[in-house]
C-alpha cells in the first residue's frame, strides 16, 4: 500500500468533551453566629453535538469553559450545597436542560472536610470567646468524592448516574493479620508471617440504584457517613488472611446495610510495614513482644476488587482518575 491510498482513509472524531476543571468552590452558610463550611474542588465535563468544533472551529454549540465555571459558583450561591451529590446533580442537570447541543454531563467533586475549634476553657475575655462558632481545623482523615453523571442521549430519557465514594483513608491493624500458603517459586523471598501490620491507603467508589427523580432520593450526607462507618467496622473485625478477604468484607458489609447502594470498588495499595532485622546487635524483633517496623512507600502491592449486588452490572470503570 502506497503513501497516497493511506492518506485517503477517512479520519474522524471519536469520544470527547470538554469543561473547566478544579473549581474551587468554597460555601459558608451562617446561621446565627454558627457558621458551616462546604469545600468543594468542582470539575465539569460536557459532551454531546460538538463535532463541527472539532472539524470547523465552529463554536455555535459550544458553551464556553468559563461560562461552566461561573455556573458553578453561581449554584453554590443560588441553591446552596447541601451535599457534594445534590449539588452536583443541580449542576449536571442544567448543563444538559438548559442547552440543546449538550447531551451528557459529568460533575465529579472532591469534598475536603472541616471541623469545628472549641474554645478553650482558660475564661479568655477577648470579644466572642464564650461563643466561637466561626473557626475550624482541616480535617485530615480522608477526601471525600462525588461523581454526578446526566445523560439525555439515546432513549430519549434523561438518566443519572451518582457515584460517591472516598480517597486516602489510611487505616491500620497491628495484628490479626496474616499472609501464608501463597505460591513459591525460584524468584520468591518473602517469608511467611503469621502476625503482621494490615495498612492500606483506601480509594474507594460505590454506585447508587437512584437514577431518576421518578425514585425516592438518598440522603446524601447519611449515606455517606453509613457506607464509611461500614467500611471501618469490617476492616476493624476481619481477621484477615489476605487484604483481599479484607476488602471483599468491607464490601459486602456495605451492600448489606445499605440498600440504596449496588456496586462498590476499591483500590487499595499496601502501606508495607516489615521487621527490622536487629540480629546484628543480638536483639530479637518479634510480633508477639512489640516489633520495631520499617515502613516502605513503594514499591507497594494494589489490591483492587469490584463487589456487586447480584444482579446488578458493573458499571463503576476499572480504573478512576482525577481527571
Amino acid at each position: 500500500m502506497n503513501n497516497d491510498s493511506r492518506r485517503a482513509r477517512p479520519v474522524i472524531l471519536g469520544q470527547n468533551q470538554y469543561g473547566k476543571a478544579e473549581n474551587r468552590v468554597v460555601k459558608i452558610t451562617r446561621d446565627g453566629d454558627t457558621h458551616h463550611i462546604k469545600d468543594l474542588n468542582v470539575s465539569v465535563a460536557l459532551s454531546g453535538d460538538l463535532d463541527d468544533v472539532h472539524y470547523s472551529g465552529s463554536n455555535a454549540n459550544c458553551l464556553p469553559t468559563d461560562t461552566t465555571k461561573n455556573t458553578c459558583f453561581a449554584f453554590a450561591k443560588e441553591y446552596g450545597i447541601e451535599s457534594a451529590e445534590q449539588y452536583g446533580i443541580h449542576l449536571a442537570r442544567h448543563f444538559v436542560d438548559s442547552q440543546p447541543s449538550i447531551h451528557r454531563a459529568r460533575i465529579r467533586i472532591e469534598e475536603y472536610a472541616w471541623e469545628r475549634i472549641s474554645a478553650s476553657d482558660s475564661n479568655s475575655q477577648f470579644i466572642g470567646a464564650d461563643e466561637v462558632k466561626h473557626s475550624f481545623v482541616r480535617k485530615g482523615q480522608e477526601t471525600r468524592v462525588a461523581q454526578i453523571t446526566y445523560s439525555a442521549e439515546g432513549d430519549g430519557q434523561a438518566h443519572f448516574e451518582v457515584l460517591s465514594g472516598l480517597k486516602d483513608l489510611t487505616v491500620m491493624n497491628s495484628t490479626n493479620s496474616e499472609f501464608w500458603g501463597y505460591i513459591k517459586d525460584k524468584y520468591t523471598t518473602l517469608k511467611e508471617d503469621y502476625d503482621r501490620i494490615l495498612a492500606t491507603s483506601l480509594s474507594t467508589w460505590w454506585r447508587h440504584n437512584w437514577t431518576s427523580d421518578e425514585q425516592r432520593m438518598p440522603h446524601w450526607e447519611k449515606s455517606y457517613e453509613q457506607a464509611k462507618k461500614h467500611i471501618l467496622q469490617a476492616f476493624v473485625e476481619t481477621y484477615s488472611l489476605s487484604l483481599q478477604q479484607t476488602l471483599y468484607q468491607m464490601g459486602t458489609r456495605v451492600l448489606n446495610n445499605r440498600g440504596e447502594i449496588d456496586e462498590i470498588r476499591f483500590s487499595a495499595p499496601n502501606k508495607h510495614h516489615f521487621r527490622q532485622d536487629l540480629s546484628f546487635c543480638g536483639l530479637d524483633n518479634e510480633a508477639k513482644d512489640g516489633a520495631v517496623y520499617y515502613a516502605a512507600d513503594r514499591p507497594y502491592g494494589l489490591i483492587e476488587a469490584t463487589i456487586l449486588r447480584e444482579g446488578s452490572e458493573a458499571r463503576i470503570p476499572v480504573d478512576m482518575t482525577n481527571l
